[in-house]
């Protein structure tokens, strides 16, 4: 065996080594538990392959650098865990509205406040969506398991160059402290999206008719532009017309809804003849299929419908399984975050009901075995 290509490593690991796959050479951000292990692997890892690894003195600064070091042409990533992950929000939007690719990674724990560092959690998912302040495009990826973790950070970068946008590894500290095998697949077997090298005209936020995403050279490359988390015109300098904003806004929006066959991803699993269906995503999926497996032992046909990107959401797939079931129950670990989503996409297509915990541990196969059992 390759010991290279196949290792024994836990999902935050992981999640460094897909970085590196993805082209990723500069790593900022702040120690947190349970993303802590991501801090020092890329700390480790990074001086090999010639990229750059500095510690910030916060969670802010953690993602202000790596933001100049994208906008000045390098991959760039950081990571956290919920309350770092709150703090890195101001500059989340700031990413979004000028339009740099940078890859956020959130091993979610237990909260609110400091909550109980070590303990699993999914309470960051509407975070993921709406922390930032105001209207603004938004893709978070949630991986179930270690080599998912591997596979997902990959595409998170691919996503991030593809669209010129902050893009979400939406972790929790199931996923980035499970321990498994991981086949580390080399770039080269691999689709990776790289930067445009191209001279830029003065024109960075420029679009053609019908375009979404504007080209993007390394800052300091080209004719002279500025990048601003104002509104800006095309040059990126600050404006107040209301009808280029108008227009703006839409064009940020749109880059992500006009591509949503690139972008959603999810997983369905033994969902041919279910008559009842169970949503989970990241660290709860076990627990579902283990459910899944129990149930169908008594004869209770149940599958599974795993969102793999949580935001967007695929609403037509989850629209399509509701149709054909009596019932979907919503698992994850939080008061019903995810909850909120698929009650709006399935509205009376089937009868919702929830399952989940808050209070630092797992939820378990018979915990989701049990709630389905009460809507047969």
């Amino acid at each position: 065996m390759d010991k290279k290509r196949f290792r024994f490593v836990q999902g935050n690991e992981a999640c460094v080594e897909g970085a590196l796959t993805a082209g990723m050479r500069f790593y900022s951000g702040y120690p947190i538990t349970p993303s802590t292990e991501i801090a020092e692997q890329s700390a480790i890892r990074l001086p090999q392959l010639g990229g750059h690894f500095i510690q910030m003195e916060d969670e802010i600064g953690g993602i202000a650098a790596a933001l100049g070091a994208s906008a000045a042409g390098v991959k760039a990533m950081t990571a956290t865990s919920g309350p770092g992950f709150s703090l890195k929000q101001e500059n989340i939007g700031y990413g979004c509205l000028a339009e740099i690719p940078i890859v956020v990674v959130d091993v979610q724990r237990s909260g609110p406040s400091t909550g109980m560092p070590t303990s699993p959690s999914q309470g960051d998912v509407m975070q993921a969506r709406w922390g930032t302040h105001g209207d603004h495009p938004m893709i978070a990826i949630a991986p179930s398991s270690v080599q998912d973790t591997y596979n997902q950070t990959v595409r998170c970068f691919n996503l991030a160059e593809k669209y010129r946008t902050p893009v979400i590894l939406l972790m929790d500290e199931i996923i980035g402290h499970l321990r498994e095998g991981l086949e580390v697949i080399p770039a080269e077997e691999l689709e990776i999206v790289n930067r445009g090298d191209h001279n830029i005209t003065g024109m960075a936020y420029a679009v053609g008719e019908g375009e979404y995403v504007p080209e993007f050279a390394p800052f300091g490359e080209g004719e002279r532009y500025n990048i601003t988390g104002l509104f800006h015109n095309d040059a990126g300098f600050p404006t107040n017309d209301n009808d280029f904003t108008d227009k703006i806004e839409h064009r940020l929006m749109a880059k992500i809804e006009q591509n949503l066959d690139d972008i959603l991803d999810w997983e369905e699993y033994m969902l041919d003849d279910a008559e009842y269906a169970i949503v989970a995503y990241g660290g709860t999926v076990r627990a579902a299929k283990g459910a899944i497996e129990k149930l169908r032992a008594e004869g209770v046909k149940v599958g599974l419908f795993r969102p793999v990107t949580v935001w967007p959401f695929p609403e037509e797939a989850m629209k399509k399984v509701a149709d054909k079931v009596k019932a979907v129950v919503v698992a994850e670990h939080n008061y019903g975050q995810l909850l909120l989503e698929v009650e709006r996409v399935i509205k009376d297509r089937a009868e919702l009901s929830f399952v989940g915990k808050v209070d630092g541990t797992t939820l378990k196969p018979e915990d989701i075995q049990a709630k389905v059992k009460e809507v047969l």
